[in-house]
């Protein structure tokens, strides 16, 4: 399956992700906390998949993708973000997201989200 890197500021938030992603036969190659993390482990990892949150301390999931798609532009990141975040939602998939997720997340929706960005 996949190589992934899963950014988010809340540990608990990567956890979730992680058991989700590994019960459904994914890698998981890295974690971050923040923008900055984000983009410097997808540089270090080269991930088939990067999980975004779009807030987030320092760096945010938007500035993040914009390094990330500006460096490499072939790279695959879903955004997650809470309910009532549209408006940050739309501009992460003007900015290159494949898809978004939004929290509490739903495992079933992850998993479909990461197999289609995938093909």
């Amino acid at each position: 399956m996949a190589r992934i890197l899963i950014v988010d500021d809340a540990k608990f938030m990567r956890m979730t992700l992680s058991t989700i992603l590994t019960k459904a036969g994914h890698e998981i190659v890295g974690e971050g906390e923040n923008g900055r993390e984000a983009v410097r482990l997808y540089r270090e990892l080269q991930p088939d998949l990067v999980t975004l949150d779009i807030t987030m301390p320092e760096v945010s999931g938007i500035q993040a993708i914009k390094e990330i798609k500006n460096e490499f532009p072939n790279s695959k990141v879903i955004m997650c973000s809470a309910m009532g975040q549209q408006k940050m939602v739309v501009e992460a998939i003007e900015s290159g997201a494949k898809d978004f997720i939004v929290k509490p997340f739903d495992a079933s929706r992850v998993v479909d989200a990461i197999d289609r960005v995938l093909k």
